[in-house]
């Protein structure tokens, strides 16, 4: 098969995005399922905006208003003329003075005197940082403090949403009391290992998940900010039992989608069921090794791995830093492809998606006067794959479903 492996990786990749979109998902989970009632319709993650459209397209008049919480720049146009909406664009992955704006409206929008209409969510990742209302006396300054360290702790984001709960007046469970017992419907996309409820936007209506295993306990300052929050409510809380949920997307349907467009192309598929995981740097070696030891076939991986940052890092997100990892390996050969992205179309600091590698990309960038064991070494992968043409930009996808990784090899 005479194939240009680049072009048809990116294809993939774009098409996997596609069929978990956030707008399309949540309008074919809605489409026949009105209620008669009508709905307030909050939306907070990367896939906010989206999401509520897609609301919009299956409920029309049904909703009756709008909250929308997204990053900066995700927000999506095309509400219906009409419609209260109020969109606000806030911090990630560090909270800023608009995530607690965004905290406080939330509190206002969903204790107003009560109508006759139900309440829709949709949650997708980012939500933990993107609205808050953390618990007196815990300022933005703390806060920010806090999410900072929990982003270069290497911890996985199970470990990291346990703490967030705790410096937190709404995650863990804790908004569903201000509900006051209305029907509400929650539709989730999964960016987490598990697909946990509690886990997702840290699970601001689903009951707090329980305590990590020994070791992954913060440190002592943070701990001593996280005692300032009052206890979730009980699993089997009044509060939940007016709660359905339901998971609309997860990375489990984006590397299904990823193997069954590889398989149209003509490709010979191996779908791997575990997610990638731990640190980028062994597991974009681990990746390599797969490709290069075995015959000619097109991998499929979605996972989500962690990067312990050194006190200055550089540039570059996890999937930034296991590409060049893996591009370290696969040095030399010939044919052998290899791409790590994320599904909403962000990695790390900057505008890339991830990047996609091959053979020669340690030879372009060597050519540009970098190293790649010393920008592995500061987390500044960006810097290198910058200078050897391998970063990948696609802007906002409409979704959020962890990282995508696919490889490919020619025939011997």
């Amino acid at each position: 098969m005479n194939r240009d492996a680049r072009a048809d990786l990116l294809e993939i990749y774009r098409h996997a995005v596609a069929a978990v979109n956030g707008r399309a998902r949540v309008r074919a989970y809605l489409a026949g399922r009105e209620t008669g009632r009508r709905v307030r319709l909050v939306a907070v993650g990367k896939a906010a905006g989206p999401m509520a459209l897609g609301a919009c397209d299956a409920l029309g008049a049904a909703v009756e208003s709008a909250l929308v919480v997204t990053k900066y720049g995700h927000a999506a146009p095309g509400f219906p003329a009409g419609l209260p909406v109020e969109v606000i664009e806030a911090g990630h992955p560090l909270p800023d003075a608009n995530s607690l704006r965004a905290g406080a409206r939330l509190l206002e929008f969903v204790t107003r005197p009560p109508a006759p209409s139900d309440f829709l969510f949709l949650i997708s990742g980012g939500a933990s940082a993107l609205v808050e209302v953390p618990p007196d006396p815990v300022g933005l300054a703390e806060l920010r403090r806090a999410h900072d360290w929990l982003l270069g702790c290497g911890w996985d984001i199970a470990a990291i949403n346990r703490v967030r709960t705790r410096l937190s007046r709404i995650k863990g469970g804790r908004l569903a009391p201000y509900l006051g017992g209305v029907p509400t419907r929650q539709l989730l996309i999964s960016d987490v290992p598990g697909d946990d409820p509690a886990v997702i936007g840290s699970g601001p209506l689903s009951p707090a998940a329980p305590a990590g295993p020994p070791g992954r306990e913060p440190p002592v300052w943070l701990a001593r900010l996280a005692a300032h929050a009052e206890a979730p409510p009980a699993v089997d809380a009044p509060c939940f039992r007016a709660i359905e949920t339901r998971l609309i997307a997860t990375s489990g349907d984006a590397r299904r989608a990823a193997a069954e467009h590889a398989h149209a192309l003509g490709y010979r598929v191996r779908l791997y069921p575990n997610l990638v995981t731990g640190e980028a740097e062994p597991a974009g070696r681990r990746l390599a090794h797969r490709l290069r030891d075995e015959g000619p076939l097109l991998h499929v991986w979605s996972g989500e791995t962690v990067v312990t940052l050194p006190e200055t890092p550089g540039r570059g997100g996890r999937c930034q830093q296991l590409a060049l990892a893996a591009a370290v390996e696969l040095a030399g050969l010939s044919g052998h492809v290899l791409l790590a992205a994320g599904t909403d179309g962000g990695d790390g600091p900057g505008t890339a998606a991830g990047a996609l590698v091959d053979g020669a990309t340690v030879a372009r960038g060597r050519g540009r006067g970098l190293d790649p064991a010393d920008c592995l070494r500061r987390a500044d992968a960006g810097a290198f794959l910058e200078a050897s043409g391998d970063l990948i930009h696609t802007g906002a996808s409409g979704t959020n479903v962890m990282d995508l990784m696919l490889a490919c090899r020619g025939a011997d």
